[in-house]
């Protein structure tokens, strides 16, 4: 009679077992599926605000020519800048190179 008691509360444990996990199952399908929504609204209003920052910033651009005029001038001085000053430092790296890759470590 023990035995039989014990066989079910035994069934009884693993009822018990395959239901509770089947309920961490469901809460943690649940919180993905509410995570996947939260990361598709964010998404979407990223999306969004970055469309309206687009259009700002182009109708700012549309406004304002001289302002445009400006940046590309300087730009093209930043650039003529950064290439002057490679040219000035070109032969000393190119010497630095071929120092180190004929270099033999023993």
């Amino acid at each position: 009679m023990d035995s039989v008691r014990g066989q079910g509360g035994i069934q009884m444990l693993l009822t018990a077992e395959q239901d509770g996990q089947q309920i961490v199952n469901n809460a943690r399908n649940s919180k993905m599926a509410c995570l996947r929504q939260a990361k598709e609204g964010a998404d979407r209003e990223l999306q969004l605000y970055r469309t309206n920052m687009e259009a700002e910033h182009q109708k700012k651009i549309a406004d304002d020519p001289i302002n445009v005029k400006r940046l590309e001038e300087e730009t093209d001085t930043k650039i003529k800048n950064l290439k002057e000053s490679a040219s000035k430092v070109q032969s000393d790296i190119v010497g630095m190179l071929i120092k180190y890759v004929t270099r033999v470590k023993i």
